[in-house]
């Protein structure tokens, strides 16, 4: 079953028809509010809004291990992420679609990145973030959709709440990285640990401040923009629920996460995390 995570403006989908909530708590804490089971048309999928259903969270707050967990114990086989982004690159303007293949962690060390830890020690190949194989379906799955699509950037994820400064946008630049946001680390990353593909689908708002001769929008204008990716965002997940488990079938995430990772012998494992990471080892695909 997919799973959505929406980000800022992606909080909720008027056409979501609202089936069941989901358990919040989990051994990492509770996932955000809003996680719940939706139906779009035929399909049903998990769905977790990922600031909180109000959007109480800052970035830096978001438990995002709780909300992964609480997703692959629903039942979730795959996640879609929707997220609002500045754009590094004069070619990616707003209200593009951007499936970045590749990021960069800038962030400060705040938020909870791994399951390991506390007598549990893997690793994991981050290599690949993103599933490759599963993109290229996608980029066939969007052809003719009345906006443009960019395929295999790479994504600088900062702490914020701020913006960054003019200096480091351009530094963000020079060290390869076309789009900029808050979220995705360490979101991708224990995707990755719980084996589960995941599907980064990263909208436009505005451009980053790295060009004065680019005007800066409003925050009024960047509502607007985010109002109609939000549209945008609905006929990406309806063609891709569509799809059901093609699109990942086949993928080797599931094998590279700590089902295969881990170090620790199973009977050194402390008692009190071998039933939570018997729920993260479960073949998912």
């Amino acid at each position: 079953m997919w799973a959505i995570i929406g980000g800022s403006g992606f909080e909720k989908f008027d056409a979501f028809k609202t089936v069941a909530p989901l358990e919040r708590s989990t051994p990492f804490g509770l996932a955000s509010s809003g996680i719940k089971t939706v139906q779009i048309g035929e399909h049903r999928c998990l769905f977790v809004s990922r600031h909180g259903e109000h959007h109480e969270l800052l970035p830096s707050e978001v438990n995002y291990r709780a909300n992964i967990f609480a997703l692959k114990q629903a039942g979730a086989t795959a996640i879609m992420s929707f997220s609002a982004i500045g754009s590094l690159r004069q070619e990616y303007k707003p209200g593009d679609l951007v499936i970045p293949l590749q990021y960069l962690d800038r962030t400060k060390g705040m938020r909870a990145h791994t399951f390991c830890g506390d007598g549990v020690v893997g690793h994991v190949s981050l290599a690949k973030p993103v599933c490759s194989s599963m993109v290229t379906q996608v980029m066939n799955l969007l052809e003719g959709v009345p906006f443009d699509r960019h395929f295999g950037q790479t994504y600088v994820c900062i702490e914020g709440p701020y913006f960054s400064t003019r200096a480091e946008s351009n530094w963000y630049r020079s060290m390869g990285a076309d789009i900029i946001g808050m979220t995705h680390f360490p979101e991708y990353a224990l995707a990755r640990e719980a084996g589960l593909p995941y599907l980064p689908c990263c909208f436009v708002t505005d451009y980053d401040c790295w060009d004065d001769s680019i005007p800066h929008v409003t925050i009024e204008e960047v509502i607007q923009t985010m109002r109609q990716n939000n549209t945008k965002a609905f006929e990406v997940a309806k063609r891709v629920l569509a799809t059901g488990a093609s699109l990942y079938r086949g993928c080797d995430c599931s094998a590279q996460g700590l089902k295969s990772g881990l170090m620790t012998p199973p009977e050194a494992i402390p008692p009190q995390h071998r039933q939570w990471l018997k729920t993260l080892v479960a073949t998912s695909v």
